[in-house]
């Protein structure tokens, strides 16, 4: 009867060590099989948001039992959570419980819109791209920090890696750009740079903005901005394709036609002096160092190369530009390109 009792007590010994064991494990052992990132949104229900968690969980029935026992369905904070290798269910459920990790490195860089450089922040921050959107075209916001159009403002954002809250908000944001952009240019050597180029930072997006539409080689960029810099420094029209594009509403352009020159728009640089009243773009960082840095030549002309590879032939005559172009344009006929 001892015996019998003892071997009882053994195994019910044994059976609760097992059990919380196998308890301990599936709430505190690791549950996270790889480091993830969730990004919960507000519109998200209480289950939507779970069932991103759980994805990356291996104990679904713990974290479940866990979160009804922290209230957790009364409400999870929107915003980015990073979960690391080795979490248990525990972690996780109380991370969720008590705020997300607040602070992202956003990275912006060249977009052609305010609508496509909303895109590209959306996908980093809490923010929606719509309310992005809408911030940088506010109207009062422009205003307020000086701006007369939501394309003069955006461009002058520079390309950067930013440390932001996750949950900034849009407006929060945009004056934080502009602070930044307001920082880049107050530092000694940029100064010394400006006046060098003789162009006002707002000029040098402008500049900018039409060098990185004209190429994607970045070695050819300060040699470009030299040609731009020659030109407004003896009054020649600018004659920018890129603007021509701008103007048309079309930067999918393959050949900028005789008809093109003569849209009437202010940012046809064939028919204005000097340069178009806004960016045409947000360039990126190697197309305002092109401008900042230029390279001073003799060029006023350059025209596509006929290989079509992407580089430039400059010209210090018309004579000479004339061969250029037509050399391009014959490339141009022979691969029916109209």
């Amino acid at each position: 009867m001892k015996k019998n009792f003892a071997i009882i007590t053994l195994v019910f010994l044994v059976i609760v060590v097992v059990t919380g064991i196998w308890m301990y494990q599936m709430f505190f052992g690791p549950a996270v099989e790889e480091r993830v990132t969730v990004l919960l949104r507000a519109d998200e229900s209480y289950e939507e948001m779970t069932k991103k968690v759980k994805s990356s969980l291996e104990y679904h029935l713990s974290f479940d039992i866990y979160a009804k026992r922290i209230n957790l369905d009364r409400g999870i904070e929107p915003g980015k959570y990073t979960f690391e290798k080795g979490m248990s269910v525990v972690q996780v459920a109380r991370t969720l419980k008590f705020g997300s990790d607040n602070a992202v490195l956003l990275t912006i860089n060249n977009a052609r819109t305010p609508e496509i450089l909303a895109g590209k922040i959306s996908r980093q921050i809490y923010a929606d791209s719509l309310s992005l959107v809408n911030a940088m075209r506010n109207s009062e916001l422009i205003k307020e920090l000086g701006f007369e159009s939501a394309e003069a403002m955006f461009s002058i954002f520079i390309p950067n890696t930013y440390e932001v809250y996750d949950d900034i908000s849009p407006e929060a944001l945009v004056r934080r750009l502009k602070r930044e952009s307001d920082n880049y240019w107050s530092l000694e050597h940029r100064q010394t740079q400006l006046a060098r180029v003789g162009l006002t930072p707002y000029e040098v997006m402008v500049l900018a903005s039409i060098v990185h539409e004209e190429t994607n080689a970045v070695e050819e960029m300060p040699r470009i901005a030299g040609v731009y810099v020659n030109r407004l420094r003896m009054g020649m029209p600018l004659q920018a394709d890129p603007t021509l594009k701008y103007a048309a509403g079309d930067f999918t352009l393959k050949r900028v036609l005789d008809k093109h020159k003569e849209i009437e728009s202010p940012y046809n640089t064939y028919k204005h002096l000097g340069l178009p009243p806004t960016p045409i773009s947000m360039p990126d960082m190697a197309a305002i160092e092109s401008v900042l840095c230029y390279e001073e030549h003799k060029y006023i002309y350059f025209c596509a190369r006929p290989e079509m590879d992407g580089r430039h032939n400059f010209a210090t005559t018309l004579a000479e530009h004339n061969r250029n172009a037509a050399a391009y344009h014959k490339a141009l006929n022979n691969r029916k390109i109209r």
